[in-house]
């Protein structure tokens, strides 16, 4: 096999990134077909890329097709997840890896029994800068690892579409998942509690979806360590994505606001750019990451975030939650459960 073939299941935002970056960014992939819910997206879509479209029955029984990525909303991942696997396609999912651990376990349990491949979109493992300070981290630059540190700020909220029929997570499983990765990553360590302070400020809007627009969250971690999670729906100036790992020996800070070094300087005062959106601020992340996915499952090589780094991260992000509910702290290992994870190749 000289390319995986692909077939990318939700062509929204993202998915049809990740579409665009098969089609002409992934050396060692081949888009074959898309799949989405909206047949007129899917076949739009299609179009431009010059592929198919299907079901994703139909994409799932092509023979042509060796892998799926998925980025359908997130109450489909786990369902496609376990489907992909049944039919003996390696998987790419996007986070969250489910909405319930249980749910986790059992995409997870499909895909240990298929023996395919299941990477997680944690795409900022993938992204130059975060990788550079995980290259230091572990070099011992700045000691042990003591304190973690991130901010999360979107600059407007997703569309009220979002939230209809529950279908995505919230904020807390769906954006700042990516931080409680990190906070594992980075630290390498792992969360045992966390205490979330939440509320619904900026976004009034939001209120029907039962969702948060700004939390804090706090970390304890197995080793010692602690760590502290910003997340906000509504910045206003800017997608601000920032992290800090304060170690024995010194600090490293990731992440920037500006998008250009260009400064303007007028009557009105001094201004700069800044980020705008996630795809920006990400775009060779997401590249980068498919390309690793592709390299990895084409070699027969253990892919990087796994599903087990999906259910943890998602573990934590469920205490998370439950912690806002409950205004008190919570276990990780009460959301993980007794019984052993099962785990992917």
């Amino acid at each position: 096999m000289h390319k995986l073939g692909v077939a990318v299941v939700g062509v929204g935002k993202l998915g049809r990134r990740h579409a665009e970056n098969v089609r002409r960014a992934i050396p060692n992939a081949q888009l074959i077909a898309v799949a989405d819910a909206d047949e007129q997206l899917a076949s739009q879509v299609a179009a431009e890329l010059e592929v198919e479209h299907g079901t994703v029955e139909s994409v799932l029984g092509r023979k042509d097709v060796h892998a799926i990525v998925i980025a359908a909303p997130s109450k489909f991942h786990a369902p496609l997840t376990e489907a992909g696997a049944k039919a003996g396609k390696h998987v790419f999912c996007e986070k969250p890896l489910a909405l319930t651990v249980e749910e986790a376990d059992a995409a997870l349990a499909a895909v240990s029994a298929a023996r395919v491949q299941l990477q997680m979109g944690f795409m900022r493992r993938y992204d130059p800068a975060y990788v550079e300070a995980r290259k230091r981290i572990e070099a011992g630059e700045i000691g042990d690892p003591v304190i973690f540190k991130s901010v999360g700020r979107d600059k407007q909220p997703p569309p009220l579409s979002f939230f209809e029929n529950r279908v995505n997570g919230t904020l807390l499983s769906d954006a700042a998942i990516h931080d409680f990765d990190l906070v594992r990553w980075l630290m390498e360590d792992e969360v045992v509690e966390v205490q979330t302070f939440a509320g619904l400020v900026a976004c009034p809007e939001l209120a029907p979806a039962n969702d948060v627009d700004v939390a804090l969250v706090n970390l304890r971690l197995s080793r010692g360590g602690v760590g502290n999670v910003e997340a906000f729906r509504k910045a206003n100036y800017g997608y601000d994505i920032r992290t800090e790992v304060l170690g024995t020996r010194g600090a490293l800070q990731i992440g920037y606001l500006r998008e250009t070094p260009l400064l303007r300087l007028s009557g009105e005062g001094i201004s700069n750019d800044v980020v705008a959106h996630w795809l920006e601020r990400f775009a060779d992340a997401y590249r980068i990451e498919l390309d690793a996915f592709a390299r990895a499952t084409l070699a027969d090589r253990p892919v990087q975030p796994n599903g087990e780094d999906g259910r943890r991260s998602l573990a934590v992000a469920v205490a998370a939650e439950r912690s806002h509910r409950e205004a008190r702290p919570v276990s990780i290992a009460a959301e993980m459960g007794a019984a052993a994870s099962p785990r992917t190749r």
